[in-house]
Order: structure tokens, then sequence, then C-alpha cells
């Protein structure tokens, strides 16, 4: 069998998606034998992590006038016409309309997998430049696709809110799981700290709610004994977009909060803080112990690691997500979880391995509230539950054999796997 896996980036600029696909693809080659085509529009990280698709090489095309579109007149070209099928991770630019394009020619069956896009906050975002998409190519896209992608069954629902008929198959993001030896007790050199550690990883995006979280994690401060053991830091990492984390700064300096800047390379352009702000250039280590918030920058490979094994619980307090890749390393690290119920994994209420909060300022204060009144063996308790859940559901090698199985009915060899649902009755199929 071969596919093409056809995605608008091929590198970090596309987030948590890279990520998701890169590795599914990755275990789709190694365990289940399939032939890829990785294909995506060229961007200026494109390069750099090429290594990270080893040993898939992703094919990259030229962006021609404005990014925003994502046109290239290579790219259909780019789409090897001899394929089975197509897999496209693609949303609201030029290559939905290439994929709608190739099956159309070709004949042959197409996955569409969203990752978030349909669902109510993300379609109100930028809602004009979707309805077009949407009139011009993008519902035709839908309507071609043999099969979608849910990652999770509140997505199946955002599917079928939207219009769509199609069988579709949930199947979820995963990650892989350190060795057991790897998750906890590390310490950067020469670090000393006297504070707990609450981590967010992910991209700085408004839809991530850290506006609410910076404010309930104030009042959360505030609501404390300064005598009260321990102290928690919040650590905010990743990668900034459309000058967001810049805006989180400056709500520190007008929250009072105390708050700190480590790079591990200082980036052109980054603003400082403001009114007494701390800015330090010091790689992986956090040793601020005045700092009640740390922001990080973009973590990737080893300083990545060293962020997840230093923390002591982990937050996503999203408006919008499809199914956060972070919060499933979180877990994999043994990590505790705050989060809302838009992050789309209820699992993780029912199995005890998070706490639930809203997205408003409240109910994040409540959330983090209660999550350092927790003793140190309720922590390690709650995230050891996320840990076993992870690798329950969660792993890639399970996931690639469900999207293995999809594949071959999608092609006519195969019985209809359990993950699909039945378009007309809105039950799984079996």
């Amino acid at each position: 069998m071969k596919t093409i896996c056809l995605l608008e980036s091929v590198s970090r600029a596309d987030g948590g998606i890279f990520e998701a696909e890169c590795a599914l693809q990755r275990c789709l080659f190694r365990e289940q034998g399939i032939q890829i085509d990785v294909v995506g529009m060229e961007d200026r990280f494109s390069r750099d992590d090429a290594d990270r698709w080893s040993p898939l090489k992703p094919k990259v095309v030229q962006v021609k006038g404005p990014s925003v579109f994502g046109y290239s007149p290579d790219l259909l070209p780019a789409l090897d016409p001899k394929a089975d099928l197509l897999y496209a991770a693609t949303l609201w630019k030029y290559p939905s309309w290439a994929a709608l394009r190739w099956t159309e020619r070709n004949g042959k069956p197409m996955m569409v997998a969203p990752h978030g896009a349909l669902d109510s906050w993300a379609l109100r975002n930028s809602a004009w430049k979707k309805r077009i998409a949407a009139a011009l190519f993008k519902n035709r896209q839908f309507q071609k696709a043999t099969c979608i992608r849910a990652l999770s069954a509140v997505e199946a629902d955002s599917f079928r809110s939207y219009g769509l008929k199609n069988p579709i198959a949930i199947i979820p993001n995963g990650v892989q799981i350190p060795e057991e030896r790897n998750v906890k007790g590390f310490k950067a050199k020469g670090e000393t700290r006297s504070k707990k550690r609450l981590l967010f990883l992910g991209r700085i995006h408004p839809k991530k709610g850290l506006s609410n979280l910076l404010r309930g994690f104030k009042k959360s401060l505030d609501s404390r004994s300064s005598t009260l053991d321990p102290a928690w830091q919040l650590v905010i990492a990743g990668w900034d977009q459309a000058g967001h984390e810049g805006e989180l700064m400056r709500l520190c300096h007008e929250l009072g909060i105390k708050s700190a800047v480590t790079y591990a390379r200082q980036r052109p352009g980054q603003p400082k803080l403001q009114g007494g702000g701390e800015t330090r250039v010091l790689g992986s280590q956090l040793s601020m112990p005045d700092s009640e918030v740390i922001f990080c920058g973009p973590a990737f490979g080893e300083e990545k690691e060293d962020l997840l094994r230093s923390a002591d619980a982990f937050i996503l307090p999203s408006f919008s997500e499809g199914l956060p890749m972070s919060i499933l390393e979180a877990w994999s690290y043994s990590l505790p979880v705050v989060m809302t119920p838009e992050c789309n994994l209820p699992e993780g209420f029912a199995s005890d391995a998070a706490i639930r909060i809203q997205t408003g300022v409240e109910s994040i204060a409540r959330g983090v509230s209660d999550l350092f009144s927790m003793s140190d063996t309720e922590l390690r308790n709650k995230g050891a539950r996320g840990r076993e859940l992870v690798k329950e559901r969660f792993t890639w090698k399970v996931i690639a054999a469900q999207m293995h199985d999809v594949y071959d009915w999608m092609l006519g060899g195969g019985a209809v796997p359990s993950s699909v649902i039945d378009s007309a009755r809105g039950h799984f199929f079996g």
C-alpha cells in the first residue's frame, strides 16, 4: 500500500498537527509497512525539521503569493497519481483544493483529518475567511472524502453539526511512552529551586486560554497564605504566534505578577518585560526562585523533555482543541493535569488523572487552588493514573494499527473497523 500524507506544513510551524502527524506517519511506515509520500508547503522551518521525519523524506513546494492562501502551482503535480490513497490533514488553504483535485482526477479514496478545525470556537475564528474557503473548495473536499478522521467522539459530533454525512473514523492522537527512569527526578545541572512547577507547553495562541490562566493563577496565589508550603511557579513554554506572548508578558506586569524570561537562544524583536520584569538567557535552567511566572519560549527535543521531567503538574485551559498532544505527553511523564472539557479527553476525568476546569477566570482559579492543596502523594497518584491511561489507549503503535485497518477498509480490502461510525445511523458499525 502507498499513501500520500498532505499537510499545510511539514515543520513546527504547524504546531501540534506537525508533531502528531510526524509521529503517526513514521509509525505507519515502520510498524505497518505502508509506503508514504509526505508532502507540504515550504516555510522557514522546513529544512530544520526535515530530519524529524526520518526515515521518511518530506517533499516541500514553494508558496506563491500571500501565505494566508497557501497557493503553490507545484503542489498538485507533487502528488503521486499512482498512490492508493490520500490522507489530507489540511484545513482552509490551497492544499485542501489540491487534495480534492487529486481524488477527482484519480478516482481514489481520500481521508480528511480536520484536527479540531470544525468545532464551534475554531469556526468562529477568522469566520469570513473560512466561509469563503468552504464555498470554494472545502465543503466539496468533505463531500468527496471516503472517510473523515475524528480525534474524539466530541469532534465527531462537531462533524455532524457541520452537516457532514460521511463515515467517521474515531482515531485519537498518541505519544511515545518514555521509560520510567526518564520520567521523574530531573533537575537541570546547577539548578536549585524551592517551588513546584505548573507547566503549560504548547502554541502561544489566544485559543489556549492563557490570558485567563494568568488571571486565575494570580487569584489563586493571592488567596493562599504566604507561609503555605510548597509555593508554585507557572512555566509557560511554546512557540509564539502573532505576538501573543508579548501580550501575556504585559498582562503579567498589569496584574503585578513577578515574571521572568529564559531562552536557549535570544530571539530578535522579543519584547522585554515591563516594570522590573527579569530577562535572562539560561538555556534549560530555570533557576529563578522569586519568579511566579516564567516564559521559556519554544522547546523541542531534549529541552522539551527536560521541562516535562522537571514539572510537577500540567495545565491546558483551552477554548478549543482537537485532541491535544501536550496533555498526552504530560500524562506519559506521570504529570497530573488541569484541563477544560474542550480538550476532548473525558477519559482523563473518568480515570481521575485530571482536574476539570472551565475557561473562565474563577473556574481556573478554583482548579489551580485545588491542585496546590494536593499532597505529593496525591499528585503522584493522579499522574500515575494518567500514565496508565496513555499506555492503554494512546500509544502510536496502537493508533497506527487502527489507521491501517481503516485504510484497508477504504480500499475495499477489509471489514468495517470498529472505529468507524455509520453516517446514516450515527453509531458504530457492527
